[in-house]
């Protein structure tokens, strides 16, 4: 393994969670797998970079459902001494308080042998008062204060450990959403201290937008971050008067403060661009759209086929495109591998016995109102007869809601009742506690992948990219990345119309109406009637969508565009 002299180092990605493996349970969906592949494609790269996180040692949660289909959620700790090391020590001012803050390293390895660095940041330190202690142990839990005190010693504590850990020629800080905003506050406050008194405001703002990058991931207002600034002047006494511009009504949006901050501002997919333009108008919002490391989403079946058929793509993702001169019956025969794989599974955890010869659908993700999750179940009527008169279909959950999401948590319950409703005619199955190792058994077991946000609330999704890996179809509304990635009857298929502003509770009676016409019309008698073409289209899949929306493609446009 092949480590980097820490002066090397010029890019520094700050992120509230990071998932490297699914034993390390600082992470808690999305936003933390992308996070993950970044610096996955970074070790691979040999880009000069290092990552930045919370320790997040009591997890997010472990779902349990129980016998009333309802989640419920339970502590989810790991040990984290046996894979990281402390290697530094830093303090920062919380109050009147000065709470010590250590850095725990653990090293990512590339595909060609080289590695970086992520610093997960641990304040339950001997010395420190117990609510302090509890900063880096829950991610996201907590109210208003917790939350704006694990944001400071993220962003403050990560910017100021750094240089202690000899890291002392970053050139870029990239924020990965909003939540490490203050990393521009604490540069300011040292470009301040360090600068003569003629020199004015308007040069340190300058200073610090140079070295900052801004990543922001939600085209939801309530999805950013936002505290009062009583909260924030009590708990930051410091916090610099120069900023006070970007106040409104006397409070302070995280995802503003990064804006401000930085010289290079992206969203995760051109839609999401152009809703971040309209969310912060007067702000040029460039568009880097996601991608995921395909190393890791590719399940061992798969890689096995393209080590013998595209031996370049472990080190290069764009040969994925080669997936063209596979046979479509290998790429068959390797998805039905995969498939029996997630069948035992499923029988194993639920007692439910599937068929691999049963077009199977598969949905997993975060839990929560403009996902429409259950937009499937909409019509049990229709789905039923589909399924009696044109094909059989067996469909397969997964996912959590957050602990204080009510309306997810419904639809999770609602899920599990529909599926004993109707268990003697159609196989509905849920599978709890999703995570990482979850998702590399299900993404490439299942037919085809369905994705039903409410557009434009998807800012990118990464999971269809995943899917598409492993030669598995999209089936998804026109949002995020899938307004790139479909290419109809091609790689998938898309629901509903493009750019549809119709009221929300009306276009659920549209997208599901279209949904089961797709189902009924296109889908299924592709898949059983004429399976060559099936296997074509997945084939395609792979060439297309895979060998473009990877992280590799992802951080050298990073690269290029941001960082250069």
């Amino acid at each position: 393994m092949v480590k980097k002299n820490k002066k090397e180092i010029k890019i520094a990605y700050f992120s509230m969670e990071i998932a490297i493996k699914n034993h390390i349970k600082s992470y808690s969906g999305g936003l933390g797998v992308l996070a993950g592949d970044t610096l996955k494609a970074a070790a691979d790269l040999n880009t000069p970079m290092l990552g930045v996180t919370l320790l997040n040692d009591r997890g997010y949660f472990k779902q349990v459902i129980n016998e009333k289909g309802e989640q419920k959620e339970e502590p989810d700790e790991y040990d984290y001494s046996k894979f990281k090391e402390m290697v530094g020590e830093s303090f920062i001012n919380i109050k009147e308080d000065k709470v010590k803050v250590h850095a725990w390293e653990y090293k990512v390895e590339g595909s060609s042998g080289h590695s970086i660095p992520i610093y997960f940041l641990d304040t339950d330190v001997e010395g420190n008062k117990e609510k302090y202690r509890k900063l880096t142990g829950k991610l996201y839990g907590g109210n208003e204060e917790y939350r704006l005190m694990q944001e400071i010693v993220l962003g403050r504590g990560g910017a100021k450990l750094l240089p202690i850990l000899g890291h002392d020629n970053i050139e870029k800080y990239h924020l990965n959403e909003g939540h490490a905003a203050l990393v521009g506050v604490e540069l300011f406050l040292k470009y301040k201290r360090e600068s003569s008194a003629e020199e004015d405001k308007g040069k340190l703002i300058s200073k610090v937008r140079d070295k900052c990058v801004f990543t922001t991931h939600t085209p939801i207002k309530a999805g950013h971050d936002v505290f009062r600034m009583d909260t924030v002047k009590r708990l930051q006494p410091d916090f610099p008067s120069e900023f006070l511009e970007i106040i409104t009504e006397n409070r302070l949006n995280m995802s503003r403060l990064a804006l401000y901050s930085s010289s290079y501002v992206n969203g995760v997919a051109l839609s999401h661009q152009k809703i971040s333009t309209e969310m912060f108008p007067g702000r040029e919002v460039s568009s880097i759209t996601n991608g995921v490391h395909s190393r890791t989403w590719i399940s061992p079946e798969f890689k096995k086929l393209f080590d013998e058929d595209i031996p370049n793509w472990r080190h290069c993702s764009m040969s994925l495109r080669n997936a063209l001169n596979i046979s479509p019956d290998k790429i068959w025969r390797a998805h039905q591998k995969a498939k029996e794989k997630l069948i035992n599974h499923v029988e194993e955890e639920k007692s439910l016995k599937l068929s691999k010869d049963i077009f199977t659908i598969g949905f997993a993700r975060r839990f929560t109102g403009y996902k429409r999750s259950t937009l499937l179940l909409h019509d049990m009527g229709k789905l039923l007869e589909i399924h009696d008169k044109v094909g059989k279909i067996q469909i397969i959950y997964a996912g959590k809601a957050h602990p204080s999401d009510w309306g997810g948590k419904e639809m999770i319950k609602k899920i599990n009742e529909t599926a004993r409703k109707y268990e003697d005619k159609i196989k509905i199955v849920f599978l709890e506690d999703y995570d990482m190792e979850l998702a590399k058994l299900l993404i490439p077991g299942v037919d085809i992948w369905l994705n039903t946000p409410l557009p434009p609330n998807e800012a990118s999704g990464t999971s269809g990219m995943k899917a598409a890996h492993n030669g598995v179809p999209h089936f998804s509304t026109l949002d995020g990345w899938w307004l790139e990635g479909c290419v109809e009857g091609k790689t998938g298929w898309a629901i509903g119309e493009k750019h549809n502003a119709t009221d929300p509770e009306e276009l659920i009676e549209k997208d599901a109406a279209d949904l089961y016409d797709k189902l009924e019309n296109k889908i299924l008698p592709c898949y059983y009637q004429k399976p060559e073409i099936w296997r074509q289209i997945m084939r395609q899949t792979i060439a297309i969508n895979a060998s473009f929306f990877n992280s590799e493609r992802m951080l050298r446009e990073y690269t290029q565009e941001a960082y250069l």
